[in-house]
């Protein structure tokens, strides 16, 4: 899936489409938002801005990541860093990358340990890299939460990809 979307994709919409390939973003939600987090930590320049909906931004540590990556990778715990937004914040070259989050205070997957943004934001600001945390009271993990929300993330793009 990673190549798909940070490689195939592109080329597909560039080949179809008339578009600016200098110019991209990438966002997500849950599962997709901790994808948008690493495709854009790991190809520094490529996007423009990131933006996620109640990302797992730290799964080398939750329940629910500790599982899927040893389905995903294997046992070896020492490549699963790889794919942990956490760890690749501080590794990520310079601060060229401008991120929006957006969490519902009362998602479940919140209080119970699974997305961890806290740490995530932590080492952005170690970083100084830009992130905006927005914890939106009253929203949980649905699809009602993104609805009421995506125009935000949709105007942070345009920003920064000059539409």
């Amino acid at each position: 899936m990673y190549s798909y979307v940070t490689e195939e994709l592109p080329q597909l919409i560039n080949a179809n489409f008339p578009v600016d390939p200098q110019r991209m973003s990438i966002f997500g939600h849950s599962m997709g938002g901790h994808g948008a987090l690493i495709c854009a930590l790991k190809n520094p320049g490529k996007y423009k801005s990131v933006s996620a909906f109640a990302p797992i931004c730290n799964p080398v540590i939750c329940p629910w990541g500790k599982k899927a990556f040893n389905g995903y990778l294997g046992a070896d715990q020492s490549k699963w860093k790889a794919y942990d937004a956490t760890h690749l914040v501080k590794s990520f070259p310079g601060s060229q990358l401008d991120i929006l989050i957006d969490q519902g205070k009362d998602d479940q997957f919140l209080s119970d340990g699974q997305l961890l943004p806290d740490n995530f934001i932590a080492a952005c600001t170690e970083k100084k890299i830009p992130v905006v945390f927005r914890l939106q009271e009253g929203y949980d993990h649905s699809y009602y939460f993104i609805a009421t929300f995506i125009t935000d993330h949709i105007r942070h793009h345009a920003k920064y990809l000059n539409v």
